[in-house]
């Protein structure tokens, strides 16, 4: 049975870190990209990070570069997303979702699976 499952989030005051978590079973996590997503309480899906199966080639949307990281362990079938200098603004469910490759991130990320998500929440 295929599953993504998130792990990592939590509280955590302004200026500080989290890493988060994506692991995959039931598929061939090496043949995909994975795209992390957010979504904040009444807004849209937001794409944060996404990389590349074969390449392992970031893509980050501009309110996260340089602060967060994307990477990926095909032996242990897991995505990361270190998230740095975090913001109340990052506050939001994140997810991973799967495609072939990165190109159509975000927009058009057809999400072949995702799981459900982990809670960030940025406050003081």
């Amino acid at each position: 049975q295929v599953h993504l499952v998130e792990s990592g989030g939590g509280l955590v005051q302004p200026g500080g870190s989290l890493r988060l978590s994506c692991t995959a079973t039931g598929f061939n996590f090496d043949y995909y990209a994975i795209g992390w997503f957010r979504r904040a309480p009444e807004k849209g899906r937001e794409g944060v990070a996404c990389i590349s199966a074969v390449s392992g080639k970031t893509y980050y949307t501009d309110s996260v570069n340089g602060r967060f990281t994307i990477s990926r362990d095909n032996d242990k079938d897991t995505a990361y997303l270190q998230a740095n200098d975090l913001k109340p603004e990052d506050t939001a469910n994140y997810y991973c979702a799967t495609d072939w490759d990165c190109s159509s991130w975000p927009d058009y990320f057809t999400e072949n699976y995702r799981g459900e998500g982990t809670l960030v929440t940025i406050s003081s």
